[in-house]
């Protein structure tokens, strides 16, 4: 297992010293390192990360608020130099914070941490099942099965996913949108935006990249995935 990690503070010594952290623990990997969170933005919008390390003080956008702007937050540990700001990082959901200075010993406890919620997530994502042509997904203490036929599309609900059906009511699981997408068919089932899975089965109209299903339902296919979409429109459809 390794848990890739992005690396955010203005002070370059700062830097440098979680980074060299990161890459003596053996389970840790710097995947990318930058020094304000305008960059970390460019960074997240072409790749994911399992886990940031966030510097709170930082010129023009701080950490806090950059944590707070993000639609989907991997694993969040702040670093800061002042302790009050703890309270304040744990209300945005972040695992932990590191006060400046940083020894290793508290950044190792911080990163294990880290390392048992990865692994707890991983035993929670073994819930799915795929078997042909239905998955079994945990639902309110119970195992429920679903034909993939039957599913229209999958929506993203924070910690939860929603699974809309074309002949019963929605199931919600505890799932990321990641987790669930690795166990579907890519050959039927596509990513269009952060929020949503789409199964191209069910597709009747698409206008202006806009997925339109019954009920006026509209799905919106975000730029990050046009791509993606086309080719697969233009290879399935003929279009």
């Amino acid at each position: 297992m390794t848990i890739k990690c992005l690396a955010i503070d203005d002070e370059p010594l700062a830097l440098k010293q979680i980074d060299a952290y990161i890459r003596k623990t053996p389970f840790l990997e710097t995947v990318a390192i930058c020094n304000n969170a305008f960059d970390a933005m460019g960074y997240l919008r072409a790749k994911q990360v399992d886990l940031m390390f966030v510097d709170i003080n930082m010129p023009d956008l701080s950490g806090m608020d950059f944590v707070k702007s993000l639609p989907e937050k991997p694993y969040i540990i702040f670093t800061t130099a002042y302790s009050e700001y703890a309270i304040e990082g744990f209300k945005v959901d972040a695992v932990d914070y590191l006060l400046k200075p940083i020894s290793y010993k508290d950044f190792l406890k911080a990163a294990n941490k880290i390392k048992n919620l990865v692994e707890l997530k991983g035993v929670k994502s073994e819930t799915v099942k795929t078997a042909r042509e239905h998955l079994f997904v945990k639902s309110e203490y119970r195992l429920v099965r679903i034909e993939l036929s039957e599913i229209k599309y999958i929506e993203s609900m924070h910690e939860y996913v929603r699974i809309h059906l074309i002949n019963d009511k929605p199931v919600m699981t505890l799932l990321s949108m990641k987790s669930i997408e690795e166990q579907l068919p890519s050959e039927r089932f596509l990513r269009v935006h952060r929020s949503f899975i789409v199964n191209m089965d069910r597709i009747k109209v698409i206008e202006r990249f806009r997925i339109i299903f019954d009920n006026n339902v509209f799905i919106p296919v975000s730029d990050q995935y046009k791509t993606r979409f086309q080719e697969f429109i233009n290879k399935n459809f003929l279009i």
